[in-house]
């Protein structure tokens, strides 16, 4: 009986620890970190959840032809809200200013910076020294 309980453990254990690796954060390689755009954007939709937020939205290209874009934002939920965003900050029909940092291949992706809003708020808004993340 207590072979089976070791055998258990041990197998257990292993499982454990090869999936430890499975919980690495993918990065931003996919992610031109060196360029930004600013894009004034017609929001499609916003989905705010873990383990990063998506804002679909809508540019007018060059050519006049519409560019549908998604960008992921690098917080997890709580760092969302933390910068100021809620589940409804962003509603379809929204026009605002996405800061981003674009793909490196030609598909209209990206890494969002910041939101501006025309009304001059620009989220993520900074924390302040001291200031703890709200739940």
């Amino acid at each position: 009986m207590k072979t089976k309980q070791i055998a258990l453990f041990a197998v257990l254990s292993g499982l454990l620890l090869s999936s430890i690796p499975a919980m690495a954060h993918h990065g931003y390689a996919a992610y031109d970190m060196t360029t930004s755009l600013s894009l004034k954007a017609t929001i499609t939709n916003f989905t705010m959840a873990n383990p990063h937020s998506q804002i679909s939205f809508d540019v007018k290209g060059a050519n006049g032809t519409i560019e549908h874009w998604v960008v992921e934002t690098g917080a997890p939920l709580r760092g969302m809200k933390a910068g100021g965003f809620d589940f409804d900050s962003l509603k379809p029909g929204d026009v605002v200013t996405i800061n981003l940092h674009p793909g490196k291949n030609a598909a209209h992706v990206g890494a969002m910076i910041s939101v501006e809003f025309p009304d001059g708020r620009v989220l993520p808004r900074k924390q302040t020294p001291g200031e703890t993340p709200s739940n």
